[in-house]
């Protein structure tokens, strides 16, 4: 069998030829332990913003900022809103990054999961369980007006789908699915910064859903589920983003506010 190529990525410190079967954001944050290790960067210095990353490795931001949060989470670097990403400390003697699974990686298998759980759902969803799925659809709206985020009803709006397969193995994987969001340090931490971006769940997706299972539309109810899936992937990244960029705009405010109205000697 031939082997798999690895896929070279190239930066102002040349190339890099990571193991083939990394992931590319894996690859990304080897690559910076490389250069924190060979003296790039000292601690206290801020790394390019994710756009350069982006540019200077090829890559997707999605995929830059897997790998920050890889270093974020094990302590290389800390990453202060609305000013950037800065190292916190320098890898020890033969120090590798560690990897769990990400955020983005558990959105994508859910996509996967879900989408044909939905599928399978619609023809075996009862009227009480779509009934119940109403209601939970509700609950969000209720609990999406709290100061505080919380995912409960989504949660159990998407379990409900699952055991409405009547598939004790859907189950069990959409169940570790979850698990995985509070588990996996990587998936807690940018769904953490999600919540404190006041990301909630989106209570019109969930309604479209339920309105294909309630038609017994199993086309339908995968894309919904997919799509619904999808733009959660989006929110993890642009809506953290969002988060920086208005406490950068409230930082300069109260900079203006306090210096910016004097009439100078």
């Amino acid at each position: 069998m031939a082997k798999a190529a690895s896929r070279t990525i190239v930066s102002a410190n040349g190339p890099y030829d990571a193991p083939a079967n990394d992931r590319l954001y894996q690859r990304i944050a080897r690559r910076l332990v490389e250069e924190l290790t060979g003296g790039t960067y000292a601690i206290g210095d801020r790394l390019p913003a994710e756009r350069e990353l982006a540019t200077e490795y090829g890559a997707s931001r999605p995929a830059v900022r897997e790998a920050l949060i890889a270093l974020e989470v094990q302590g290389f670097i800390e990453v202060r809103v609305g000013s950037g990403a800065y190292v916190s400390r320098l890898p020890g003697q033969g120090e590798e990054p560690g990897f769990a699974i990400t955020a983005f990686e558990l959105t994508e298998a859910r996509i996967l999961f879900e989408g044909e759980a939905a599928a399978l759902a619609a023809a075996q969803i009862t009227d009480a369980e779509v009934a119940h799925l109403d209601a939970l659809v509700e609950a969000m709206t209720t609990e999406n007006l709290l100061a505080e985020v919380t995912e409960v009803a989504d949660r159990d709006f998407h379990i409900a789908i699952a055991k409405a397969t009547r598939n004790a193995g859907v189950v069990r994987t959409i169940e570790d699915l979850w698990h995985l969001r509070s588990t996996s340090p990587e998936c807690a931490l940018l769904h953490a910064k999600a919540r404190n971006a006041k990301v909630r769940p989106v209570v019109a997706e969930h309604a479209v859903i339920v309105e294909a299972l309630r038609a017994r539309d199993a086309a339908g109810a995968r894309a919904a589920m997919r799509a619904h899936l999808t733009s959660v992937m989006d929110h993890l990244l642009f809506q953290t983003e969002e988060m920086a960029m208005e406490q950068a705009r409230l930082a300069l405010a109260e900079t203006r506010q306090r210096y910016g109205s004097g009439t100078g000697a």
